[in-house]
């Protein structure tokens, strides 16, 4: 063991004792946390499907290797320490001994083994475990994963909403785990909380794991995911008293009006990892104005930012300038966030050639948009481009299949879109950028057909370089890069919000919001 390795040990233990000590206001057993969901999920296991709808019960069912706290730090949970090898090619897990499934079968590392290839083969984010060759299991209790490069990203990969320990004695049965029953039905797992019933569009009821093994949790009796697709139902909801929490709320009329609520705690804590941020998107690879990137500066130069986060966003978004979330340690706020400067964007559209015509008009473009929470956004570019001889087309929103069989077959011109970064770039965020994701057909994958031999390298290289301070400055590079090509234009967060009522005690704040082990939340008297 490295003296790095064990000094981080030893910072790890202190920090959760604090953690513990700060939080430990006595929490109360008992109760029923009564929750809710804005969609159903297709399932409960996050082995083989993302989501954070899937995410929040599926943290709860299952445990994983580690968990992260607010401050990006992992903490022991069902490994309770892990060790990088020098090379950083191997990594160790040493998994607690008293651990069982909620069917009482003893968790083992050939769990461990049996979870990574299962999602390694189902799960839609490939790079998350695509380094990994193959997991030793020397003893029951130890899970050596081999790897074919360095891979830093592996430690954010082993959290709940990405590496879910699913038992072998049950998935193993030859069935497509995509489809296995047990996904939503008698589902078996590790996690602090045992499933009691999921009614698609109703509920998902789950109760206390008593053989859960870390002592004295989880603090709850009961957890009801009620599942309500309307904001403004979940708002009364809460209001109200019938809910006690919500999380990823984002419809910020609402957000606004609770936040004057002396009875609810209004938070944007909690969603670094999740990082969701909104873009308008270029079809760079079209044959028109959008190849240029003078014209994407220049759009960028004449969309006022500022009323996006002040009038539409009402101060409960941040300012994105990158593709990497603001909340993340790797994120880089010294790149030019192009303010609203319409001379500059007038500038640089003479210079690409495109001269404002008798009609007042240069050029013509269409704007569609994937989700209906950014219909504003859509509407303001229209008015904000006319200013600067830009005549948009703002496409009606359908739903989001069509939306998205348009966008991946590279058949727009400009687009607003939601995209996570789910915690390390090389999980989230390469998959924009990189010229061999330029995929026909998938969406979230470079649909803006953006290409750059430089940061093919950069993202290589971050994609494997396990010294931090190399690895940041890597991203810091990509990102200035990236923010003089403009092949997105990053605008701001998503707005999610935690709401709570004052009764609940230590609520999902870490970067993972929702998709956190409950075990630690309690009601208080």
């Amino acid at each position: 063991m490295t003296e790095h390795f064990k000094s981080f040990l030893v910072a790890t233990a202190l920090s959760t004792v604090v953690a513990i000590g700060a939080s430990a206001q006595e929490p109360v057993r008992g109760g029923t946390l009564v929750t809710a969901m804005g969609t159903t999920p297709r399932h409960l296991n996050p082995a083989v499907q993302s989501g954070i709808v899937t995410g929040a019960p599926g943290a709860q069912l299952f445990a994983a290797p580690l968990r992260y706290d607010e401050d990006w730090t992992p903490q022991p949970y069902l490994a309770e320490s892990w060790e990088w090898s020098e090379d950083g090619m191997t990594m160790t897990l040493k998994l607690v001994e008293d651990a069982r499934f909620h069917d009482g079968v003893p968790i083992t590392s050939e769990d461990v083994a049996f979870s990574v290839e299962t999602i390694k083969e189902n799960h839609p984010f490939k790079t998350m475990f695509s380094p990994v060759t193959s997991v030793d299991t020397p003893d029951p209790h130890t899970a050596v994963l081999n790897l074919s490069q360095p891979h830093p990203a592996l430690l954010l990969a082993m959290s709940s909403q990405l590496m879910p320990i699913i038992p072998k004695h049950i998935y193993g049965d030859g069935q497509d785990p995509k489809s296995h029953p047990r996904n939503s039905v008698d589902v078996v797992g590790s996690g602090p909380f045992k499933l009691v019933e999921f009614a698609p569009d109703q509920h998902v009821i789950l109760e206390r794991n008593d053989d859960f093994f870390m002592d004295g949790r989880p603090y709850l009796d009961r957890i009801v995911f009620r599942i309500i697709k309307d904001a403004s139902s979940r708002a009364i909801g809460i209001e109200n008293g019938e809910l006690d929490l919500l999380t990823f709320e984002n419809t910020v009329r609402n957000i606004a009006r609770m936040q004057k609520n002396g009875d609810l705690t209004v938070t944007d804590e909690g969603y670094a990892a999740i990082g969701a941020l909104n873009w308008l998107a270029f079809n760079t690879g079209s044959d028109g104005p959008l190849a240029d990137k003078r014209v994407r500066q220049a759009i960028a130069y004449a969309i006022d930012k500022n009323f996006i986060l002040k009038a539409i966003m009402q101060d409960l978004s941040q300012d994105a300038k990158t593709g990497i979330h603001p909340g993340s340690p790797l994120y880089e706020s010294e790149v030019n966030g192009y303010d609203l400067d319409l001379d500059k964007a007038n500038a640089l559209l003479d210079e690409a050639g495109y001269e404002t015509g008798a009609n007042g008009t240069r050029f013509s473009l269409t704007i569609d948009y994937g989700n209906p929470t950014t219909k504003p956004q859509a509407e303001f570019t229209k008015a904000a481009l006319s200013k600067v001889g830009i005549d948009v087309t703002v496409n009606s929103y359908v739903d989001f299949p069509t939306w998205a069989q348009k966008i991946s077959n590279h058949n727009f011109d400009m687009t607003w879109d939601t995209v996570f970064n789910w915690g390390d770039p090389v999980i989230g965020v390469h998959r924009t950028y990189a010229s061999d994701n330029i995929k026909p057909g998938v969406i979230w994958s470079n649909t803006q057909q953006y290409s750059n031999p430089r940061i093919d390298e950069l993202m290589a290289q971050a994609g494997v370089e396990i010294d931090a301070d190399k690895r940041r400055a890597l991203y810091v590079e990509f990102q200035e890069i990236l923010a003089e090509d403009l092949p997105v234009y990053w605008t701001n967060t998503v707005p999610y919000h935690t709401i709570y009522s004052n009764k609940v005690g230590n609520p999902p704040l870490g970067i993972w919001g929702s998709s956190t082990p409950y075990d630690r939340v309690y009601l208080k008297p």
